[in-house]
């Protein structure tokens, strides 16, 4: 059935839900997606009208310029649902903003905010029942937008596809991480796109991340292209120190995403009269803590990782594990967090969106 709601969205309903054979105690992170996606085309100059459908491969040119020149951003969000039913988004204008501005640095033309909001805000009351309650539960949120414009030549595309695909998510590492500091390579350079949620930031770690795994780690921490002296960011996660009780962070550049969690877990340690310090983290301090043993904690921040602690961590051969604290930092933000995105505390930010 084809509809047409109030925020001129064209609606066609899925006839069968598929949602009676997913086991969603034992989900995969990534793996099952929901009955319905969101699609809007670029084309002639502007976007056109957006689509609702049923979740569906899409047919696409070996030409499309996304497969030769990498035009390809993406967002990653969460909806959560309280036990009254109701649904939540996590600040999700800073993933809008954060969408274009990546978009803006590969030539991609931006997408209008009542478009993504309308059309998100559809979609999620449409996918209502993949919601589940619950401490642990939620509905991860992929915006992305890809080149469609059948051709080679080396410029930017004429034509876009915009599109958000949902799939119900449980915890995206259910232990502890065990990370290498990057002496080799590099993520992202000064100048470049580490800033941006692009598909090729990712697609560049595969290989050293592959290489990391067979030495039995989680995870990369990325250090500066320049010197490899400085830590900057993990794989999945923006990082997070504690040497003492102070906590720091390595600043937003070029090279950094700048991560939804990550400015909620600043703001939040402000809150708790946690001294959060954001300055450039030297591999040689955070060793010589670990050595001295000052330093308490390291743990990642994302919107799939939520809080992350990491147990170990390996630079030039040398081996130092970090022992799990009961009182932790990471365990007092994942808390604080969690409720705030679920509706279970107060939110005086202003974070917690409800879907209306």
């Amino acid at each position: 059935m084809v509809e047409t709601n109030p925020n001129e969205i064209v609606v066609v309903k899925s006839e069968n839900s598929k949602i009676n054979t997913v086991d969603f105690d034992n989900l995969t992170f990534g793996r099952v997606f929901t009955d319905h996606m969101f699609v809007c085309d670029f084309e002639d100059g502007k976007w056109q009208t957006p689509k609702i459908m049923p979740y569906q491969p899409m047919t696409i040119e070996p030409s499309a310029r996304v497969f030769h020149y990498g035009q390809a951003v993406f967002e990653g969000m969460k909806a959560y649902k309280d036990e009254d039913g109701k649904i939540f988004l996590f600040r999700p204008e800073q993933n809008f903003h954060r969408i274009n501005k990546s978009a803006s640095r590969l030539a991609i033309p931006e997408f209008p905010e009542n478009y993504f909001f309308n059309g998100l805000e559809t979609l999620l009351k449409m996918e209502s029942d993949w919601i589940k309650p619950g401490l642990g539960n939620s509905l991860y949120i992929r915006p992305f937008v890809i080149a469609t414009e059948p051709a080679i030549s080396a410029s930017p595309a004429a034509t876009y596809r915009f599109m958000i695909i949902c799939s119900p998510a449980k915890a995206y590492y259910n232990k502890p991480v065990r990370v290498l500091f990057a002496e080799k390579f590099s993520r992202s350079a000064d100048g470049g796109v580490g800033f941006a949620k692009a598909a090729g930031n990712y697609a560049a770690q595969f290989y050293p991340t592959g290489l990391a795994q067979k030495k039995g780690f989680d995870q990369i921490i990325w250090t500066d292209a320049s010197t490899h002296k400085y830590l900057e960011e993990a794989g999945t996660m923006n990082i997070f120190f504690r040497i003492g009780d102070k906590l720091i962070t390595a600043p937003t550049s070029d090279r950094i995403l700048d991560g939804v969690t990550r400015k909620s877990v600043i703001q939040l340690a402000e809150d708790l009269g946690i001294d959060c310090e954001v300055r450039p983290v030297s591999v040689k301090e955070i060793k010589e803590a670990a050595a001295d043993g000052s330093l308490k904690e390291i743990f990642g921040a994302g919107t799939a990782a939520v809080i992350s602690p990491v147990s170990a961590f390996e630079h030039a051969d040398d081996v130092f594990e970090i022992p799990q604290l009961e009182a932790s930092y990471a365990s007092l933000f994942k808390k604080t967090l969690t409720s705030i995105q679920h509706n279970l505390s107060d939110d005086k930010h202003g974070w917690r969106h409800e879907v209306k």
